[in-house]
């Protein structure tokens, strides 16, 4: 890629300050892509002066101003949708059909359920004599995750474009190429010099300095539940605002009601998306503890029917995860499910055959998990799926609710009034029903450790927003 060893500050493509390297590699192929640089605190804080020399400016433009800004870049991105398909796919191990019609696309998605978001917003409303004006909150420093790249950039970047802020982009150094191509969009599409910047880097350099910096006045972070955690210490000092989307450990619960066969097939599927590394993976499939037997031959075949292969292969649903480290990760989270006792119904550790080279994953079932094992305590972040056993309705309640984490839940059950009244007793930040999927228009975040905030559509622009009080005579 032209740009892989440079940054984007300014509205220019510049020269790093630092000199250090990191190779992107395919984890299909474990072979290098291209190399990027990371960048250092010099590097950092150029951009962070370019975001702040840029505020004011961009802050006081009008609503229609923005409104035909996020139309220009959605052409732009429309434009580049393929580009940003193949490079995903090569970088994190999506497959072809994934990067195609889900990863490169939900970049698109935010942006366009920003703009409409935007059209709808009011930054002014009146009580009596008191107006209350909503104001962009100022530079915002953005650092985010490899898994879902484009979903999770465009759903900060367009709602800190929409709302007036300037920002400076962190993406994951594991998965960096997309951002470059974000960063050309914004370009081509002409946002102003100074309001997006982009630096490559890892979280300990690049991602300290954002979130502690004090000419940052907001940091939007996703990533692990750990990551979160350094970043909302180091902000603490300057008291900037911290919005997270962390990591979660999401049960999936079917009711005595539900049909196994129906649904834990489904479900299955909706695991092994994007290799199970999703943050709202229902990983956790409580089933009746009468039923485990039946739910674990329903897994075992839904499983064993899953096509692992390389990205670019037809029909291929799980490709490699996207580290050796993130494989190895995984392995010690099946060995640990060994080891306390779960039954390994299919799967389990090496890689499938056929497939030596690459992170690739057996897709894998545990059955006889209680919640107290590490395996279900823990983010896999894989295709593998636990089934546990509850007693009653209000035993699988308790067992959801048993956790740190507090993103998504899965209710099943053919009485879909039963289910949402389960569902609202479930501690998340999102609940699916019958294999509903994501909406963009509805808020996506978590309760307890798996974050702050909510993002997507007009949910998103508040977090991004200050309110105002301004008392007085009309």
């Amino acid at each position: 890629m032209e740009n892989a060893t440079k940054f984007y500050i300014n509205g220019k493509w510049v020269k790093p300050k630092s000199s250090k390297s990191l190779d992107v590699i395919n984890p299909a192929t474990e072979e290098v892509i291209t190399s990027i640089v990371l960048g250092n605190q010099e590097d950092v804080e150029q951009a962070i002066a370019a975001a702040r020399a840029a505020f004011d400016e961009f802050a006081s433009t009008t609503k229609d101003y923005r409104i035909d800004l996020l139309e220009k870049i959605i052409e732009e991105y429309k434009r580049r949708l393929p580009d940003i398909a193949a490079i995903t796919s090569q970088e994190m191990g999506a497959p072809m059909d994934l990067a195609s019609n889900a990863q490169a696309p939900a970049g698109l998605g935010h942006f366009m359920c920003t703009l409409e978001a935007l059209r709808n917003f009011e930054f002014e409303e009146q009580i009596d004599t008191t107006t209350i004006a909503y104001e962009a909150v100022g530079v915002c420093g953005l650092i985010t995750p490899w898994n879902w790249p484009l979903n999770q950039i465009s759903a900060k970047v367009a709602p800190a474009i929409a709302t007036g802020c300037t920002m400076v982009l962190k993406p994951s150094e594991l998965a960096p190429l997309n951002a470059i191509i974000i960063a050309e969009i914004m370009d081509a599409a002409g946002v102003p010099k100074g309001v997006f910047n982009l630096v490559h880097g890892d979280g300990s350099t690049v991602g300290s300095t954002l979130s502690s910096h004090p000419d940052i006045d907001m940091v939007s972070f996703t990533g692990s539940t750990r990551a979160g955690i350094e970043v909302a210490k180091n902000a603490a000092p300057t008291v900037k605002r911290v919005t997270q989307e962390l990591g979660g450990k999401s049960a999936n619960i079917m009711l005595d009601d539900a049909n196994l066969e129906e649904t834990i097939s489904r479900d299955a599927g909706i695991v092994c998306v994007n290799t199970g590394q999703s943050c709202n993976a229902g990983t956790r499939f409580l089933v009746p503890t009468n039923r485990m037997n039946e739910a674990a031959e329903i897994a075992k075949k839904a499983m064993e029917n899953v096509k692992v292969g390389a990205p670019e292969d037809e029909g291929v649903a799980v490709g490699p995860v996207v580290s050796q480290a993130q494989y190895e990760k995984i392995q010690t989270l099946i060995q640990s499910a060994i080891d306390e006792g779960a039954t390994l119904v299919t799967g389990g550790l090496g890689h499938p055959t056929g497939l030596e080279k690459g992170f690739y994953v057996k897709p894998t079932v545990f059955a006889d998990v209680t919640n107290e094992m590490t395996i279900a305590r823990e983010e896999i972040f894989g295709p593998v799926i636990t089934l546990i056993g509850y007693k009653d309705e209000e035993d699988a309640i308790r067992i959801a609710n048993d956790t740190v984490y507090g993103l998504s839940g899965y209710v099943s059950s053919a009485d879909t009034e039963r289910a949402r009244v389960v569902a609202r007793r479930i501690r998340t930040g999102m609940v699916h029903i019958n294999g509903a999927q994501i909406d963009f228009r509805a808020p996506f975040g978590g309760y307890k450790q798996s974050g702050n905030g909510r993002e997507f559509s007009d949910h998103g622009l508040r977090d991004f927003l200050e309110a105002k009080s301004i008392f007085g005579d009309l």
